[in-house]
């Protein structure tokens, strides 16, 4: 129900708009257009505050986000997305004419362009002295008061253009995203990867164990899905004679949302022939602290209050050592999902999650046992290895101990932020586990992966030594931009319709 301050707040919107729509007629009616074709700049506003003073004819253009008169003066501030630079508007300067014009016509959030000479005031600010401005946009809608509306977190995410005007935190942590993923992308296009494209829509929802989006294919006339994961593609192109590649994935998997996982994310996988798990991991841990090195400048990330140490060698365990470490479970003892599940009964450990656990393949009860009693007390980047053979159909056989795969995982502060296989490349085995997947499917286990026949016939015509790994870059960035939450990463997360 509306409350009357709601109405209010509504009528008072309402009347703001309608002066600000009949100043967009009063700007024409001075010469003004209201929403100009283009601007000449010379400076970008972060360029211009750093400018010596002197320097004349300096053109910049920006939303104003201050503004304030003082009889034959007015002080302004300019903003994008880089910074703001502060504007002085003398009377005596542009004339009587252009300086009623200016104070009538123009208001908060209005998009100008200025050009002037550099000075610093007394107040020892960088400001640009206007010798001459042009009207470019009219804004129909106040902008909210900062400490107001925008400190509802739902309008951040709903309205981030209004986040990052308002906030200097927000403009801060998507630049540094920009940065993380650059800073990736230069490390492995200068250690021989290549970067391709591989399909969104896709017939199988293969490459990971999750649940898919399924959407229908019109021209076609066939049900597909958005892909959870490129794995399998970037495989197909190894197979094709590429030696390492990689690609930023927009991957999409229809399940459950919290703090750590999102529905529609950023992937990046990566592969390398003839590799294994234990080169991966080296290679990972080099990368990491390249990252950490070059945007954080050190090895050291405090992510809500908790210090996290990326310095030295890190930690590596076996899944099993974990688990045994942390609740006395010793699944190699518990070879059926039957015997694992009365186990867990026994122990009294119960799961929070939409898994149906009467359903679940043994696979799935163990990782659920993990990620309830080991995984959010790694705090220091760690390496989980030694995963069972039934919780990752795509990765290779250990030679030693068949029951267990080359894999790992590296878990920081409790999240899963890389997974890496010495993948599979025996069309035989590989033919095996699909089958064992689609029988646990097919006994109610959702989260399991669908036999992929072209993959399969990919896999006959012979695939190297692999080697590769997926990360969510939306986990990597919360942690390295003190986030508490993956929505405020991503600029435009999916939201629930008003």
């Amino acid at each position: 129900m509306e409350t009357q301050g709601d109405l209010n707040s509504v009528e008072q919107m309402n009347e703001q708009m309608k002066i600000r729509l009949e100043k967009v007629s009063q700007l024409r009616e001075a010469g003004y257009h209201p929403y100009a074709e283009r601007f000449d700049r010379n400076y970008r506003l972060a360029e211009a505050a750093v400018l010596a003073d002197g320097v004349k004819g300096v053109k910049v253009a920006g939303r104003i986000i201050s503004l304030r008169y003082f009889g034959k003066l007015a002080f302004g501030h300019l903003y994008d997305v880089d910074g703001k630079v502060q504007f002085a508007v003398q009377k005596n300067k542009i004339g009587d004419k252009k300086f009623e014009e200016f104070k009538r016509l123009i208001d908060l959030g209005d998009f100008i362009g200025i050009e002037g000479e550099v000075i610093t005031t007394k107040t020892g600010e960088k400001t640009i002295d206007i010798d001459n401005f042009t009207f470019l946009t009219k804004t129909l809608r106040p902008l909210p008061e900062k400490w107001h509306g925008i400190s509802d977190p739902e309008i951040r995410l709903r309205k981030r253009y209004l986040d990052l005007i308002s906030s200097e935190e927000s403009r801060i942590r998507f630049i540094k995203r920009t940065q993380i993923i650059r800073t990736i992308r230069n490390y492995l296009d200068d250690n021989g990867f290549t970067e391709i494209d591989t399909p969104v829509l896709t017939n199988k929802a293969t490459g990971a164990l999750a649940r898919p989006f399924l959407t229908h294919h019109n021209a076609l006339d066939i049900d597909i899905y958005l892909r959870i994961a490129p794995e399998t593609y970037l495989k197909r192109a190894i197979a094709g004679g590429f030696d390492r590649v990689y690609e930023f994935a927009r991957s999409f998997r229809n399940e459950g949302m919290d703090a750590s996982h999102l529905p529609d994310f950023t992937l990046l996988e990566y592969y390398c022939a003839y590799w294994n798990y234990v080169d991966n991991m080296n290679f990972t841990e080099a990368l990491f602290k390249h990252l950490l090195q070059t945007v954080n400048g050190g090895l050291t990330v405090t992510y809500e209050g908790t210090g996290i140490d990326f310095s030295g060698e890190w930690p590596r365990y076996t899944f099993r050592e974990l688990i045994m470490k942390d609740c006395g479970v010793d699944i190699d003892k518990f070879d059926t999902r039957e015997a694992l599940l009365k186990e867990i009964d026994r122990q009294g450990i119960r799961f929070e999650t939409d898994v149906e656990i009467a359903s679940a393949g043994r696979g799935t009860l163990i990782d659920l046992l993990y990620k309830k009693v080991s995984r959010p007390q790694l705090i220091k980047p760690t390496f989980i290895t030694g995963h069972p053979l039934d919780l990752s159909p795509l990765a290779r056989k250990n030679d030693s101990n068949p029951l267990t795969v080359d894999r790992f995982q590296l878990v920081i502060n409790g999240w899963e932020v890389v997974n890496a296989y010495s993948e599979l490349v025996d069309p035989v085995d590989q033919t095996e586990r699909f089958k064992q997947q689609a029988e646990a499917r097919a006994h109610g286990d959702k989260e399991t992966m669908d036999v992929d026949n072209d993959f399969l016939q990919c896999m006959e015509f012979g695939m190297p030594p692999i080697s590769g790994w997926g990360m969510g870059i939306d986990r990597i960035i919360a942690l390295l931009t003190n986030a508490s939450t993956l929505r405020d990463v991503v600029l435009f997360p999916l939201m629930r319709p008003e």
